[in-house]
């Protein structure tokens, strides 16, 4: 993968003034115009708007300035997730039986395995069962077993308000179903009450179990029995980053920890983000990634970093397609349906949005043509005001 374009514009960004674009340019004393509103600090905004067809950068406001990123911190993971999962990936859950079969009965107990599938469903364990009713089983003697090893056991990643647990969030697991929702309730011990589902899904599918439900580790040399996949990871992205869901974000962001080899955490997973995008020239400097959400209050961006990876992402064929679909669109989808509904704004810009108490984002594109980054941190920010502040922003760009 090439250095980006907008690195080799970096000189070019620093000569413009701080408060607005090229000195005398109309557009961007417009853009900096946009910027100017009641109840958010303009010491604590930041900007950056880079050209996709000229490799020109058009706007710079404190686009160094290391600031809370709120859900724009997803950027980064869907681009170091296309680019180590590859868009197809697909997380897998599986049914391993510990003990061995008797004709119709299977003496021993049986897991599900869970690989960290955000999306795992009622509908999935109903699949299951029918597998394992396929295979001839009528009857299981011992227990029905959850299986999270896959990822540690840590519920909430480092930096998040005691208040995001549950709120923001259920609770994480390599094994969740139904986002960890089952008899009414949020489980918070996740692979306990996955099984508790699956054994209640075998009894549907006529498969009589007799022993109760609890958590354990599949054996390596264990027989499998049953297995399915999710959606592409392309479609996962879509979902997460049009509706920022942060549970998604995190069970991402712990996959990809597996892949430097170990069990998955937050802060393996963390630290294959940075290095993807030290490798492909994004600018870390004043930038600390510590979850996949941007709830935590430890995380640190800047709009030199997330336009980089907005371009980075672009440029290459094989991610760019599918990362650009995974974004908003104002005024017709995702977090950007309400925002932006008339043109030249709407269906013009596609970008991802980020809200908390302490910061305000957006970062995409506009009209395939302009690549731009707005955050805004206070304490707290003002949301009306800073979300007006975008919307002007973007909606300045679009009318080009």
């Amino acid at each position: 993968m090439g250095r980006p374009r907008l690195l080799i514009v970096v000189l070019g960004a620093l000569m413009l003034a701080s408060s607005a674009g090229a000195s005398g340019s109309s557009l961007g004393n417009r853009l900096a115009k946009a910027l100017a509103v009641p109840h958010v600090s303009r010491a604590r905004t930041a900007a950056l708007v880079f050209d996709l067809q000229t490799g020109a950068t058009v706007f710079a406001q404190h686009d160094s300035l290391s600031l809370a990123p709120a859900s724009n911190e997803k950027l980064a993971v869907t681009y170091a997730a296309l680019v180590g999962l590859r868009p197809d990936f697909r997380f897998d859950t599986d049914v391993v039986g510990r003990g061995a079969q008797d004709g119709t009965v299977w003496r021993g107990s049986l897991l599900l395995v869970g690989q960290g599938d955000p999306t795992l469903s009622s509908r999935g364990l109903a699949a299951l069962a029918q597998e394992v009713r396929a295979a001839g089983i009528r009857r299981v003697t011992g227990a029905i077993l959850g299986d999270e090893s896959y990822f540690d056991a840590r519920r909430t990643a480092p930096g998040w308000k005691a208040s995001f647990y549950i709120n923001e969030s259920p609770p994480l697991s390599a094994l969740t179903v139904d986002r960890a929702y089952y008899a009414g309730r949020i489980w918070r011990n996740p692979a306990l009450g996955a099984a508790f589902a699956f054994r209640a899904a075998l009894r549907r599918a006529g498969v009589y179990v007799v022993g109760a439900a609890g958590t354990g580790v599949a054996p390596a040399d264990g027989a499998q029995l049953a297995s399915i996949q999710s959606q592409p990871l392309s479609t996962i992205l879509r979902w997460m980053d049009r509706v920022s869901d942060n549970f998604t974000a995190e069970l991402v962001l712990k996959q990809l920890g597996t892949l430097s080899g170990g069990q998955g955490t937050t802060t393996r997973g963390a630290a294959y983000v940075s290095e993807t995008l030290a490798s492909a020239a994004v600018p870390l400097a004043g930038v600390r990634i510590v979850d996949g959400s941007g709830l935590s209050v430890l995380d640190r961006v800047t709009t030199r970093e997330l336009a980089a990876i907005l371009e980075t992402a672009w440029s290459d064929p094989d991610i760019g397609p599918v990362f650009f679909a995974a974004l908003p669109i104002a005024g017709i989808n995702g977090t950007l349906s309400g925002r932006m509904r008339r043109a030249p704004a709407r269906g013009n810009v596609v970008a991802k949005t980020g809200t908390t108490s302490w910061a305000s984002a957006l970062s995409g594109y506009v009209k395939r043509r302009y690549v731009f980054s707005v955050l805004q941190n206070g304490n707290p920010v003002s949301t009306l005001w800073a979300r007006r502040a975008q919307d002007r922003f973007a909606t300045v760009l679009a009318s080009q």
